[in-house]
């Protein structure tokens, strides 16, 4: 009896170590097969998407801004010049000995996608302020296939206040635009640029029943189309259209249309044009334009950026 309880004993202990190694090496080797499974995972990355560069060659299409932000750290000093109307042709020497307007501004990029600048313009002793900032990036291949930034511009008139304003708050304008862009070719770019203007204050008259009417709407919305071609890495020919939308009592601004060459290095762009707005503040270009293509009142201008990457 008792050899056969001790038999039975052993067979016992040898039933439990084989299961007991035969659980254990089921479990070394799932793990194993997890590890070798995991090591051999292939890691799921999202690609970067590559962005279109250098849709436009500066800040500036005659005009109008364009749809490019300066790199961060990039600061630009501008000076926008529109000479006098041709029309009365060598009387004032085609305009360049007429009245002029002229506009000095300074913007840096403190952070990527955002420029801010400031400025003072002669037509009405103007001082203005702006912000510009990239919302989306054309894509090179999948992905947005245009670029759109917003231009914001902020003006105050310090004339004297004496038989210009009532109180100071008149002398304030603004100008919003979004702008949107493609680089269909290495060499050509097209932008269009819906925009809203707004004066504080706009001039009256008296009517027949005796009451103060506004010859303009505050509020001017208007649309622009630009387009640029390099013939080579350093010139290129540009064309711009503005066109109003609105329609005032009065005083309704004439389109622009306008049309010339540049001339672009890391650090400048030059450029020289033809067209019809003197103002150079777009607010007040697409507000108070009364020079009328049709009637040859063209005028000459240009554009110079001097650019410091600090």
């Amino acid at each position: 009896m008792k050899t056969n309880i001790k038999q039975a004993d052993y067979r016992c202990l040898l039933f439990a170590a084989g299961f007991w190694l035969l659980a254990a090496g089921s479990q070394s080797f799932a793990q194993d097969t997890s590890k070798v499974a995991a090591n051999n995972a292939v890691p799921i990355e999202r690609a970067a998407v590559e962005r279109v560069k250098s849709t436009f060659k500066g800040s500036f299409i005659i005009d109008n801004q364009t749809v490019m932000v300066p790199v961060k750290n990039a600061l630009e000093f501008s000076i926008q010049h529109r000479f006098g109307t041709i029309n009365n042709k060598y009387n004032d020497f085609y305009g360049v000995f007429a009245p002029a307007n002229i506009h000095l501004g300074l913007s840096y990029t403190p952070i990527d996608n955002l420029q801010l600048g400031f400025g003072i313009t002669k037509e009405r002793m103007q001082w203005d302020g702006n912000a510009k900032y990239a919302i989306a990036k054309q894509a090179v291949a999948h992905g947005c296939p245009v670029s759109v930034t917003y231009f914001g511009d902020m003006a105050v008139s310090t004339i004297p206040k004496a038989g210009n304003f009532v109180s100071d708050v008149d002398r304030i304008s603004y100008f919003n635009q979004i702008i949107i862009a493609r680089k269909v070719t290495d060499n050509f770019s097209l932008q269009v640029a819906p925009s809203l203007s707004y004066f504080n204050n706009v001039e009256g008259y008296m009517s027949t029943e005796g009451t103060i009417k506004a010859k303009m709407n505050n509020a001017h919305y208007a649309i622009a189309a630009s387009g640029s071609y390099m013939l080579t890495d350093g010139m290129g020919i540009m064309a711009n259209y503005d066109q109003p939308l609105t329609q005032h009592p009065t005083n309704n601004p004439h389109p622009n249309v306008s049309f010339g060459l540049q001339f672009v290095t890391m650090s400048h762009t030059f450029q020289i044009f033809c067209g019809n707005f003197q103002s150079i503040l777009p607010q007040s270009n697409n507000f108070f334009n009364q020079n009328d293509y049709t009637q040859s009142r063209y005028l000459i201008g240009f554009n110079i950026t001097k650019r410091f990457y600090l």
